[in-house]
């Protein structure tokens, strides 16, 4: 079978196979990325004949559509998107969308005499040399008026020269472009390849790109949903952009699909704030129970897994149980009392998840064991809880996740998920894993690393002071009211020989302390300064932070996983210290994780 078909098109046509639907470019309603330099550089290099490369287009299969109507043979865009959409706004007066999502014109000058190409700009009205608008030659009305109202305006410029550059402006119509056409019944994968090997760039394509593509291509229905999920991201992010879609898209407005994510509006938490692939990520894992995101763009056009054939019935029913899926991942219910389970398991904040994959996951299990109605939801809380903080712990949602996922999710519905959930902690969260894995798991410098990231949340969870606090928690720290301390000082480190940076940035030499605290201590031995705090509670004088009682000096390095030798810890003692504190750190993570 050949793979695909290479031909020329005039930049004319494209433009009309734009403007009557039959090539679909998904990007129109997103925010255009090129600046307006970038538009002029292109409608300079057709002027002057020089090569803006390919586009590269994958053929759709003619389905029904939601209305009954057809989808047509579309042409999906795939690469391109920019040039194209530069070209009709500068050429056809289309307006873009901007980031802000406000549809405006990109207007390109041009003067004739000197063949140059602009931004226009308002001073540019008081220069009769430019056209302040180059999309006014496309008109063939205009076309023919336009020379002699320039000539009116400027009476001394060399015709002939004029003549000459706005017909070559107008003749812009006619360049070829190249086209690389995909066949319909190529896969993602094979896709993929072949535009890495015809791009020059070696640009990666994502898979979500792909969907996202696929549905932006499904009529009038298929656009709405596009933007149903693009304004739920955008939303999450700004809440304030909820005004500018009334305003700016006035007929998304009066949808269903915009009345279900208008909640966002009064909703300041970024615990997560998802993007595009991260809703389709969701969808597909709840919906199709499947975690490569090709395999839902095959659900999208109609293939029958079994017989490996495309059937227009199954496209429909695909695009409904998108649509399904999305309301439910956009539900403020659903999402809200996601996000709560997530915090109560002592993840309060966006800067202790390191895996946006954990938490994609986890909102997709909730949302399937949600529509279990048998399942208590108290039961739901403590899986999808439990199900996180495992993932975080043995980087289940790390690197290549898809299969994985695929295989989680099916089990989920095969064994239930309580019973598979407890399958998997026996194999991953073993005697072993807490009392060796986790502690070498430990030995690392990296402040990202997500084991000490869930040891911070389970300080969060039990709701921990921080070293040597009386009353500030772990908590309000990582809100911005503490600092990561050194319990041997670096600058003592290197005064007593370990100048390593590696080796005095390990994370079982870090606690959250007062900014205060983390000054008094300044850069003394771990033995000297606890020496200070023993003063304190035998004086009561205050001298590093408010402790002035054993008790709650004991319970501080309880809290904070720090081993009693501290109390007489000097540099020679640094690695067994280090030692000690992982084994703590760990056994504090597997309480924590046992009581959840």
């Amino acid at each position: 079978m050949e793979k695909y078909t290479v031909h020329q098109q005039a930049v004319g046509t494209i433009l009309n196979w734009v403007a009557t639907g039959q090539v679909a470019i998904p990007e129109i309603q997103r925010p255009f990325v090129w600046n307006s330099t970038k538009v002029r550089d292109l409608i300079d290099s057709l002027y002057n004949g020089y090569p803006v490369g390919y586009l590269i287009t994958w053929q759709t299969h003619d389905v029904k559509l939601k209305d009954g109507t057809q989808s047509g043979n579309k042409q999906i865009l795939i690469d391109g998107q920019q040039r194209v959409t530069a070209l009709t706004a500068a050429l056809a007066g289309q307006k873009i969308v901007t980031k802000e999502y406000v549809r405006k014109r990109i207007q390109i000058a041009f003067n004739p005499q000197t063949e140059r190409f602009e931004t226009f700009t308002p001073v540019m009205r008081n220069d009769p040399a430019w056209i302040l608008d180059i999309a006014e030659l496309m008109n063939p009305v205009m076309a023919y008026e336009l020379p002699q109202r320039y000539f009116a305006a400027n009476p001394d410029a060399d015709r002939d020269a004029v003549i000459g550059a706005l017909t070559k402006l107008s003749g812009i119509q006619n360049k070829q472009v190249g086209i690389i056409n995909l066949d319909a019944a190529l896969d993602i994968e094979t896709v993929t390849e072949i535009f890495i090997r015809i791009n020059s760039k070696g640009v990666v394509l994502n898979s979500a790109d792909f969907a996202m593509s696929k549905i932006a291509a499904y009529g009038d229905y298929g656009a709405n949903l596009r933007k149903y999920i693009d304004y739920f991201c955008h939303l999450a992010v700004a809440p304030h952009f909820h005004e500018a879609i009334r305003e700016n898209d006035a007929e998304f407005a009066a949808t269903e699909q915009f009345r279900r994510i208008s909640w966002l509006k009064d909703d300041a938490a970024d615990l997560y704030d998802p993007d595009y692939r991260d809703v389709i990520r969701v969808a597909g894992l709840h919906e199709f129970g499947r975690g490569r995101i090709d395999a839902l763009v095959s659900y999208l056009s109609g293939r029958d897994f079994e017989t490996r054939t495309f059937k227009e019935e199954l496209a429909l029913e695909s695009f409904e149980r998108l649509e399904r899926a999305l309301d439910e991942y956009t539900n403020q219910y659903n999402f809200t009392q996601f996000l709560m389970i997530i915090q109560s398991a002592g993840f309060d904040t966006s800067a202790l998840i390191t895996s946006r994959n954990a938490l994609n996951f986890a909102y997709a299990l909730f949302l399937r064991l949600r529509r279990d109605k048998d399942l208590p939801f108290g039961e739901v809380q403590r899986i999808v809880r439990r199900w996180f903080v495992m993932s975080m712990l043995t980087g289940r949602a790390s690197g290549s996740v898809d299969t994985q996922f695929e295989l989680d999710i099916r089990r989920v519905r095969e064994l239930g998920a309580a019973r598979y959930l407890a399958t998997v902690e026996e194999s991953e969260l073993s005697d072993g894993f807490w009392r060796v894995g986790l502690p070498q798991a430990l030995e690392t410098s990296s402040t990202r690393s997500p084991y000490f990231r869930t040891f911070l949340a389970s300080q969060v969870f039990s709701k921990a002071r921080g070293f040597l606090s009386q009353n500030i928690t772990v908590s309000q720290m990582l809100d911005g009211q503490g600092d990561i301390h050194h319990l041997f000082p670096k600058a003592y480190l290197d005064r007593s020989g370990i100048r390593d940076r590696a080796d005095k940035n390990q994370v079982a030499n870090y606690v959250l302390a007062e900014t205060a605290i983390n000054i008094a201590i300044s850069d003394k031995a771990p033995a000297d300064y606890m020496g200070l705090i023993a003063d304190q509670v035998s004086t009561g004088e205050r001298r590093i932070g408010e402790i002035v009682s054993r008790d709650a000096v004991d319970r501080s390095l309880r809290e904070s996983a720090v081993p009693d030798s501290i109390w007489h810890a000097t540099a020679s003692d640094y690695r067994d210290f280090l030692e000690e504190r992982r084994v703590l750190m760990a056994s504090a993570m597997r309480d924590y994780y046992e009581s959840l």
